[in-house]
């Protein structure tokens, strides 16, 4: 059978991560966490106290990062230079600063490089903002996710309280609209939807609902190109 590329494009907490974890878990395929790339190289960037405007100096420190995505378990770890940093990347000051680092041209190019080589065989479901549109434009499945900003906002609120982390969801909310807006206006490969991928809705749905719709997808695809 063959092994397809699956990208899933999405805004922040529209249940991207979950669903394409599991997706490739039941697919046996490797599971790519793009935006954990994007927050390890923004950690860094914090850690070494640089400007978020300092494009030279980002770039410099990018060119002598390295950001590799393993497993323990069922869970994914993002190492950084080696060192565990899956649960400090999701602190909110690497999501405030993320969007920032992630619109630079010159780190953009670096992580796509590392995605396409990441995904060139096959068998890999990865999951970002610009999968679709600009990593793997050719794409053999194209998955858009999106929900309602309210849901998006309880649910960002649940994992940060599952880290001990406590902000009120009206916070939270103005956050998710703030990197939505930012996202969608860089000039660098923006977050927008492929003319190609399905749409799905996820306000109402349960993670084993989203993964079943997509599998849905995939055996068609199969389907048709048997």
């Amino acid at each position: 059978m063959k092994k397809l590329v699956v990208a899933i494009d999405g805004p922040a907490a529209s249940g991207k991560s979950t669903t394409a974890r599991i997706l490739a878990e039941r697919l046996g395929y490797i599971y790519v966490d793009t935006g954990a790339m994007y927050r390890a190289m923004t950690l860094k960037v914090l850690q070494h106290r640089l400007d978020l405007d300092d494009v030279a100096g980002i770039t410099a420190l990018a060119l002598n990062t390295e950001i590799r995505l393993g497993r323990e378990g069922t869970r994914l770890k993002i190492l950084l230079d080696g060192a565990d940093v899956t649960a400090a990347i999701r602190k909110p000051a690497v999501t405030n600063a993320v969007s920032a680092v992630s619109a630079l041209p010159p780190v953009r190019e670096l992580m796509v490089r590392e995605q396409r080589r990441l995904g060139r065989e096959g068998g890999v479901v990865l999951e970002g903002r610009d999968i679709g549109t600009v990593v793997f434009p050719d794409a053999d499945v194209k998955i858009y996710m999106v929900a309602d900003v309210s849901q998006r906002a309880r649910r960002r609120k649940k994992d940060l309280q599952q880290q001990g982390i406590e902000i009120e969801v009206d916070q939270i909310r103005k956050e998710i609209l703030d990197r939505d807006r930012k996202d969608s206006q860089r000039d660098h490969s923006p977050l927008k939807q492929a003319s190609d991928a399905i749409t799905i809705d996820t306000s109402e749905l349960t993670i084993d609902q989203q993964v079943d719709q997509i599998l849905h997808h995939i055996q068609n695809v199969l389907h048709m190109e048997a």
